[in-house]
């Protein structure tokens, strides 16, 4: 049980990221002197990441629950 929660601990900040570049990709999120601020190319990477991200996440809480049944 300890890697599941190992990677849902891992899995949140990996798919916040995503979101976070995603929308700066979209420049909704940042700094106009980012380089991310309305790029179009991080919109697409944030969704990439935070894809991984969620199933990082996934597989985490899906190790976690096959555990405890």
């Amino acid at each position: 049980m300890k890697i599941g929660i190992t990677l849902i601990i891992l899995g949140i900040p990996i798919f916040l990221s995503g979101i976070l570049f995603h929308l700066q990709g979209q420049g909704i999120v940042g700094p106009e002197s980012s380089f991310m601020y309305y790029n179009p190319e991080w919109i697409t990477y944030g969704l990439q990441i935070a894809f991984i991200g969620g199933l990082i996440l996934g597989f985490g809480a899906l190790l976690v629950i096959t555990k405890k049944a």
